[in-house]
């Protein structure tokens, strides 16, 4: 890190309050809207689901508009990306972006409770990984030119392969290539009190290395300490993961930047024994229970933390297995199982 760069951050570190916007001012549950399926119901009948089990936040994956048209009037708070092809237009051309939020934001911010945008998924590291910060700049230069930025937070995904190690979570740290793109979103989404997004699924580690990783750790149901670092004692996967990113920030001179899980979640099918309705309704159950309870993580005690669900449906547009079973619901609007 040069010396200008480390000067900038240690300031924003330091001086700058945890960020607080409606999404962050307290546990907040939301559910990914995936639309990778042909099958689903309608966008009046989606947003209809969603106010009747009482589900507050959606996430959309880019601005479709029949979906904008039937969150007009209701009070569901939205998160919004941009599709990833459009980053790299978006940062080289402040036009583009003042163009997308007049084309995807203004028409329906009278009706439409927008809390987020995202530059991308999961965009970070890749090749449109340099493209981010300039792409975050310039959405929100085009929020402040339509007068429509103080409730709106903008913001980027990061993938889980940033992280070169997470284990212990006090060993978190970014590859090198991503740390140097974090260093330089992180000074826009603290200057702006965004915060950074990230993808966190215990279900994979757990799947991927069962002898390593016990089912009940991955799924809140541990009653004693399963990992010891340092002072800190970690009951569950989910909070270690998080914690692995804390400590991958503080590595860089970052120390309060908010997180924001924008997907986690456990399919109910497709690898068993680790996929069952069973175990995807503990972990869901379980996850909101924890969330809303407000402890924070160990590393970040008291800390509140927003959560997206994946996802709403199962999409049988995916690949078969595993992907197709990451919904609560079914597609004729049947709960999966019991969880809200």
């Amino acid at each position: 890190m040069d010396s200008k760069c480390g000067r900038t951050l240690f300031v924003m570190t330091t001086i700058l309050l945890i960020q607080q916007f409606p999404l962050t001012s307290a546990q907040s549950i939301g559910v990914n809207l995936g639309l990778n399926a042909d099958n689903l119901p309608s966008p009046k009948e989606i947003v209809e689901l969603y106010e009747k089990y009482h589900i507050r936040f959606i996430r959309i994956f880019e601005p479709r508009h029949d979906i904008l048209e039937a969150l007009r009037g209701k009070p569901l708070v939205l998160a919004v990306g941009t599709r990833d092809e459009d980053v790299e237009s978006i940062a080289q051309d402040q036009n583009v972006a003042n163009a997308w939020v007049q084309t995807n934001v203004v028409p329906y911010i009278k009706d439409v409770k927008f809390g987020y945008i995202a530059l991308g998924n999961e965009v970070t590291p890749g090749p449109i990984a340099p493209y981010v910060a300039k792409g975050i700049r310039n959405m929100i230069n085009a929020l402040t030119n339509a007068g429509i930025h103080k409730d709106i937070k903008v913001s980027a995904v990061l993938k889980g392969s940033v992280l070169a190690a997470s284990y212990p979570p006090s060993a978190g740290a970014f590859t090198d290539e991503a740390a140097n793109v974090v260093k330089q979103i992180a000074p826009i989404l603290l200057q702006h009190g965004s915060p950074v997004m990230i993808n966190t699924y215990p279900y994979f580690a757990c799947s991927s290395e069962p002898q390593h990783i016990s089912l009940d750790y991955a799924l809140f149901k541990s009653t004693s300490p399963v990992v010891t670092d340092g002072g800190y004692k970690y009951y569950n996967l989910f909070d270690a993961m998080l914690d692995a990113y804390h400590a991958a920030f503080e590595k860089i001179g970052v120390s309060n930047i908010t997180l924001v899980v924008s997907e986690t979640g456990w399919p109910s099918a497709g690898n068993e024994p680790h996929t069952s309705k069973q175990n995807a309704k503990a972990y869901n159950k379980n996850l909101m229970q924890h969330v809303r309870g407000g402890k924070g993580t160990p590393r970040r005690p008291g800390q509140s933390l927003n959560v997206f669900i994946f996802a709403m449906f199962n999409e049988d547009l995916k690949q078969p297995g595993v992907e197709h079973n990451f919904g609560v619901f079914y597609p004729n609007k049947q709960p999966v199982y019991p969880l809200f």
